[in-house]
Parts: structure tokens; C-alpha cells; sequence
């Protein structure tokens, strides 16, 4: 059995995929609802582009791009994508506000749990923003 150390070959998360059906209406969705900045958007071929957007305090950017043509059933999913906040209350009423899909209410499971809501993309996939603790 070979050894194995703290070594890794992988340095970080580099960026996170989204699948999306419309990759203008999600850059719309992304900076104009969210408030995160284009970073990227560059033409790969025919039809295809790589798109990236960041949170406006930087961190790994979300690619927003469609799934191949024998996955498009990956369009509205759980994204499985957690992004912080330090205030859950404010960001819930602003992103309603906005228009976002979210969560009626804020749920609040008690510690260690964060309070934390989900809400849904232009497409339907489900995102999770989870108020940071205030330690960090």
C-alpha cells in the first residue's frame, strides 16, 4: 500500500460550474440580482462561450455554461453551491426585493447550525447563502 502524505498535486477550488440554459440571462441574473461582476466571457467555437462571474469580494468564481447536449437535464439543479453572507436578514429582504426566488423565510436550526436560506436561479438551480459566523 503506497504512503500518503499531506502532498497534494490539487492547490485550490478554482472555480465552481453552474449549468445554464441562456448564458446572457444568466450573466443578467448573476451581476444585476446578485451583485457579482463578469470576469470572464470569452468565445470558445460556434455557439459556445466560457463565462465567468465573481462575488463582488472576490473568491471563486461560479462558471455559468451550458451542460453538453446529453446532459441538459443538468439544467435546474441543486448546485450544491453555498455562498456567505454576514448579514442573512439583509441579504434575504434585498434578494427579494430584487426579485430573486427565495426561500419564504430564513431558516434558523440554532448553533452551531448558521442561519441560511435557498433561492433559485434564472433556470431553477438552487444556491445556498449561509450567514458566516461572526468569529471569522
Amino acid at each position: 500500500m503506497a504512503e500518503t502524505g499531506s502532498r497534494t498535486v490539487i492547490g485550490k477550488i478554482g472555480r465552481v460550474s453552474v449549468p445554464v440554459s441562456d448564458q446572457d440571462a444568466a450573466i443578467a441574473f448573476y451581476t444585476e440580482k446578485l451583485g457579482f461582476e463578469l470576469t470572464s466571457d470569452i468565445p470558445v467555437n460556434e455557439g459556445y462561450r466560457w463565462v465567468e462571474v465573481t462575488p463582488p469580494g472576490g473568491g471563486t468564481p461560479l462558471a455559468i455554461v451550458p451542460p453538453p447536449p446529453s446532459a441538459q437535464d443538468r439544467i435546474g439543479i441543486d448546485t450544491n453551491v453555498l455562498l456567505t453572507t454576514d448579514d442573512i436578514d439583509a441579504a434575504h429582504a434585498e434578494l427579494r426585493d430584487r426579485g430573486v426566488d427565495v426561500d419564504p423565510e430564513v431558516s434558523r436550526m440554532g448553533d452551531p447550525v448558521p442561519p441560511m436560506f435557498w433561492f433559485r436561479d434564472q433556470d431553477g438551480n438552487t444556491l445556498l447563502l449561509v450567514q458566516t459566523p461572526e468569529d471569522q
